[in-house]
């Protein structure tokens, strides 16, 4: 093991100091929190891809290749789906909007309103998504080293920290390549193939195992569903994701870059399934379907392979869980914080040095994410609390606000509040992984949106036309220009 662990300690010495390299280029707010706008198709994709597959897409999409075969890959599909609509529909025009966070753009359309409700719908989300990446730490420092959870989830947090707080998203730009780059060589190029191999081929794997393990659509209709709602609805408005939409060099680079990356997401939620499917056949009696690519690592890969693919492991829960801090501390700065500080804030104040108040507040989200890790300990429930605030609470403002001219802002509001609470009280009633809140959240979020849009006064002519300017690129200056304390596009 030692060729093995000299690997996983090589790379994540190379996180460190991707970290430190990145702190050269990040001097001003759009460098720290977007990297400049201005990354090229090939970072572009490779980034996207990299921060929408973590250890729930490695990890949970093999287990559920082993539960389910190879419907199993539904789950990554979804994300995969959702990035391909994002990027081709969507995508060209939220980049064009020249704003960091996606309240500031409920803002600008909806004027300057909705911001601080639904800063703290997505904080929430940005929050719990970064716990779920975190907590995934400790399941593989443990196959690494065989270490506690709980040292495990400080010891991954603190390097995540560190390097996402040095140099923002510049750091986690060239992080998640050196990732994406480890993802697809380990998981792809080497453990897919060894663990059909090692299964005796797809044609044992058949003999072997039941039919329904090679239908497209085992998993159940209402699971798929449900997976497409949480999963492919939420890569549209995520501020993780959103936050790298932002980072493109031009709209034409987030439409090609980003479709590129959904293609991708797509072979690898097919090779998660599949190494599950091989797990089944090799190990059929696991104590837990997540033990899959753990137990295929450990007695599939030989010396120095299995360090790489561990740190392909590793770099899934990186990429995620730095991209999920870094829109955490955004939103709490930017969303949250500075409209608060706006309010209480004496006159003529000031400006405080944004990168490094951004900075502070990486360090601040990223301690109470490794502690809230620590405490929780269920992955899916996390994620899906995650999924079902967010995509309940938001995505129909988001959507109404970029489709339907009449949607007004008290609508927005009155959908982010009546969606949010639908979902935490059928949460409460029906269980937290039930199908019904995310189902009963959307519709009474929907039909609030359009019936109180219908019933009050439309939105000002002047905030459309100023909204309808920034679609088309024809915005002035950057969100960092306006006044301290005042938010943009208020």
């Amino acid at each position: 093991m030692a060729v093995d662990y000299a690997v996983i300690v090589v790379y994540l010495a190379g996180m460190l100091a991707l970290g430190w390299w990145g702190m050269r280029r990040a001097k001003s707010k759009s460098e720290f929190l977007v990297a400049g706008r201005r990354l090229g198709p090939s970072m572009y994709s490779g980034t996207m891809a990299a921060i929408v597959l973590g250890g729930a897409s490695t990890i949970g999409g093999v287990g559920l290749g082993y539960q389910h075969g190879l419907s199993g890959a539904w789950m990554v599909f979804a994300i995969g789906l959702g990035l391909l609509a994002l990027s081709i529909l969507f995508s060209a025009r939220i980049a064009r909007l020249k704003v960091y966070t996606v309240s500031q753009m409920l803002d600008l359309r909806y004027g300057g309103t909705s911001g601080l409700i639904s800063g703290i719908v997505m904080w929430a989300y940005t929050l719990m998504l970064a716990v779920t990446s975190t907590i995934a730490y400790a399941t593989i420092f443990d196959v690494i080293f065989g270490i506690d959870r709980v040292v495990a989830i400080i010891l991954g947090g603190a390097i995540v920290i560190c390097y996402s707080t040095l140099g923002g998203m510049w750091s986690i730009t060239l992080t998640d390549m050196v990732q994406f780059v480890v993802k697809t060589i380990g998981v792809l190029l080497l453990l897919l193939p060894i663990a059909v191999v090692k299964a005796g081929g797809f044609s044992k794997m058949a003999a072997e195992l039941p039919d329904d393990y090679f239908s497209p659509m085992s998993i159940g209709a209402q699971t798929v569903f449900t997976y497409v709602l949480i999963y492919s609805f939420g890569m549209l408005i995520g501020q993780d994701i959103w936050q790298r939409v932002f980072t493109a060099r031009s709209d034409r680079v987030a439409k090609i870059g980003g479709t590129a990356a959904g293609t991708y997401c797509l072979a690898y939620a097919l090779a998660g399934a599949v190494i599950g499917t091989a797990a089944k056949v090799l190990h059929p009696n696991l104590a837990s379907a997540d033990d899959a690519f753990a137990v295929m690592v450990n007695e599939s890969l030989p010396i120095g392979v299995k360090g790489l693919v561990l740190a392909a492991a590793l770099s899934a829960v990186m990429s995620t869980s730095s991209g999920a801090l870094i829109a955490c501390a955004t939103v709490a700065n930017n969303d949250i914080w500075s409209r608060l500080r706006g309010k209480v804030a004496a006159a003529g104040e000031a400006a405080h040095d944004e990168v490094r108040g951004n900075r502070v507040f990486i360090l601040i989200m990223g301690a109470a994410v490794v502690v809230i890790a620590i405490v929780l300990n269920n992955v899916v429930e996390a994620l899906t609390v995650a999924y079902n605030l967010l995509v309940g609470g938001l995505l129909v403002p988001i959507l109404g606000g970029l489709l339907w001219k009449r949607g007004t802002a008290t609508g927005a509001l009155a959908s982010v509040a009546v969606g949010g609470v639908t979902v935490v009280a059928f949460m409460w009633a029906k269980g937290i992984l039930a199908n019904e809140p995310i189902y009963y959240g959307l519709l009474a979020s929907l039909l609030t949106y359009v019936v109180v849009s219908l019933a009050t006064k439309p939105t000002d002519p002047a905030v459309l036309e100023a909204w309808r300017k920034r679609l088309a690129g024809e915005a002035g200056p950057e969100p960092e220009e306006a006044p301290a304390g005042v938010p943009a596009g208020a």
